[in-house]
């Protein structure tokens, strides 16, 4: 299980890489319009549906990866059990909010496609498509909160600590 939940955080991170490009394509294609004067329809909105994305995919897999902002000036001052605690919380919460979010993200694409909600851009997009990624980075995220705090109440985390080393 361990090897297929890495697999899966590994290659939402890949796809939020290749929407990272397609992101750069984009801009480029803007750019290079206006520079040569022509237009192409939706390029700001497939640059804003790509970036959505990119960052949604790699959630999971930045959370793997100890790679997240941390606010380490509490915990850094306890100790053992307490400690743990506050960190099986901290991750608990997460998860939950995580979960709540993805609950909407889900329903918030399910509601776009059953009413066949559609970009107000001049591409006219099925707005579904760009918010699937942005459901399902948010499920690996919660995916991966979970697996996190089952990890730190086994006392097996894996995540990078991304604590700051105080030099003396």
């Amino acid at each position: 299980m361990r090897k297929l939940l890495d697999q899966l955080y590994l290659s939402a991170a890949a796809l939020a890489a290749v929407f990272m490009l397609g992101l750069l394509v984009m801009v480029l294609l803007s750019v290079f319009g206006r520079q040569f004067h022509f237009y192409v329809p939706g390029t700001d909105a497939y640059a804003g549906y790509l970036m959505a994305g990119s960052g949604f995919l790699a959630l999971a897999h930045t959370l793997k990866h100890g790679e997240h902002i941390r606010v380490t000036l509490i915990l850094a001052s306890l100790k053992g059990a307490a400690k743990r605690r506050l960190t099986l919380f901290a991750i608990g919460a997460s998860a939950a909010l995580s979960a709540l979010f993805t609950f909407y993200s889900v329903r918030l694409a399910w509601q776009s496609h059953t009413f066949n909600d559609i970009s107000t851009s001049n591409d006219a997009s099925p707005l579904w498509i760009p918010q699937l990624s942005m459901a399902i980075g948010a499920l690996l995220f919660t995916v991966a909160c979970l697996d996190e705090w089952w990890l730190h109440w086994k006392g097996e985390s894996q995540a990078a600590s991304s604590d700051i080393q105080h030099v003396e």
